[in-house]
């Protein structure tokens, strides 16, 4: 796999699966160049796919074959509009064609750059409507307040039921600085956003200590995405805070709409000394497990925050880290986001993300359409929550976070008889007491509102 995946983001980010995976080019059986792309494609659909809509029949797909390179083609354009109609047949919205500029971009893209508004889409399979996973953090459509669930509805006007991811990329794609107005449907209202295109780049880890005031030390890591940069962010973030003799950690994946597979099991195995961090199931029961390698940054307890923006990679962390006994979950259930994309490079330069597994928690969960329910229940509960800012998360005006503190700190004092860490050693066991004591009184009163 690329390691298996990565979401496209490409002008927008397009949410496909956990993870894509880059190999590559095909072998062929004919000598026409555009008839030749096509089959590269019917042979990787027919080897690899991993039918979960029902709708594939190989059978029916071997006579496609025939049918479909009975013709002629005059050029490249032709083949890639065959190749589409081809796909429509898997009714599988990630199973997708990208030709060499859009393939190129998608390379580029897993680099942490990115061009666009910054927002995560998805095709809702049911509704068949474009759904918007997670803005990206520090973005343009973060700073306008798009939501995670929001429905897009039109395109500078236009209406654009029933297109595809790839018509609703090209769309909203541009020059930086030129505008793009999105009809949004949230909650039964319609709602019109306007955007200015920007060049995004994205910094994936914010870290800090926070200080209580009864002297524990608290280490907070917000995770925004899974790409190239990710594995190495987190590690130095997790070295540097360990130097502060931190008393736990809570890891922030709310609005995290996940990317690269590889990326999140390096992550998990900062975290996770021994054991299964994930699996991979192919359309012939293959299974590929993928293990923690003893070699944990941190055993220090941990507290992981999700929400229904948590997807794909996200909930493979997540959910190593739950499954593993490695920490608690608070928050709300996630995304639900639980195929694997192999991305294939064709011989003209194009490329083709293909459904090719699904992945499974250590327990055996199947995350596609389930989701991880998280230990806790915690709502984000504002009197306006877009009064919530970038600085607030992780602070005391946000209140999944208090939850999350107030989680670590009592977890630590009922399992542990021992002061293993000790920034006051004469009253800790008195201070954390009382500081869990007031972090659950400011928990109840929040929820009651």
């Amino acid at each position: 796999m690329f390691e298996r995946f990565f979401k496209i983001l490409l002008s927008i980010s397009v949410l496909s699966s956990p993870s894509y995976s880059f190999q590559a080019n095909s072998s062929t059986l004919v000598t026409d160049n555009p008839k030749e792309i096509i089959d590269q494609v019917w042979q990787i659909i027919y080897r690899e796919f991993l039918d979960y809509s029902g709708e594939y029949k190989a059978e029916e797909w071997i006579k496609l074959r025939k049918e479909i390179l009975s013709y002629k083609y005059q050029d490249s354009e032709d083949a890639y509009i065959a190749i589409n109609e081809m796909l429509t047949k898997l009714d599988d919205p990630y199973t997708r064609f990208l030709d060499p500029k859009e393939f190129n971009e998608m390379r580029i893209d897993t680099t942490g750059e990115l061009m666009g508004v910054g927002i995560q889409i998805s095709l809702d399979e049911e509704t068949n409507e474009i759904i918007v996973v997670s803005p990206i953090e520090g973005t343009p459509a973060f700073f306008a307040g798009i939501k995670s669930k929001d429905i897009i509805v039109s395109i500078d006007g236009e209406p654009i039921k029933g297109l595809s991811i790839e018509n609703t990329v090209k769309l909203i794609r541009g020059k930086k600085g030129t505008k793009v107005e999105l009809g949004i449907k949230r909650e039964n209202k319609l709602l019109i956003i306007s955007l200015i295109r920007d060049r995004i780049e994205i910094n994936v880890v914010n870290s800090r200590i926070n200080n209580t005031d009864l002297g524990a030390k608290i280490g907070y890591l917000r995770l925004k995405q899974f790409n190239a940069k990710s594995p190495k962010e987190m590690s130095l973030a997790i070295k540097n805070l360990e130097r502060h003799h931190p008393f736990g950690y809570v890891l922030d994946l709310r609005s995290n709409p996940g990317g690269l597979l590889e990326a999140s099991i390096e992550i998990a195995r900062q975290w996770i000394n021994t054991g299964i961090i994930v699996s991979t199931k192919t359309k012939d029961g293959i299974t590929d497990i993928r293990r923690a390698q003893n070699r944990a940054l941190t055993n220090r307890p941990v507290v992981v925050i999700i929400d229904e923006g948590s997807a794909s990679a996200s909930e493979i962390l997540s959910g190593a880290i739950k499954d593993n006994n490695r920490g608690i979950l608070v928050g709300k259930k996630t995304f639900g986001k639980g195929l694997v994309q192999s991305v294939r490079s064709l011989s003209d330069g194009s490329g083709l993300t293909v459904t090719v597994a699904k992945y499974l928690t250590p327990s055996g969960k199947d995350i596609n359409k389930n989701g991880i329910e998280p230990d806790i229940s915690a709502d984000l509960v504002l009197t306006d929550k877009s009064k919530l800012t970038n600085e607030d998360l992780g602070t005391f005006r946000d209140s999944q976070y208090v939850v999350a503190e107030n989680t670590l700190l009592e977890k630590y004092r009922l399992e542990s008889n021992t002061n293993s860490y000790k920034p006051r050693e004469s009253n800790i066991n008195f201070a954390l007491k009382k500081l869990t004591k007031t972090y659950q009184f400011s928990y109840i009163q929040t929820s009651q509102e």
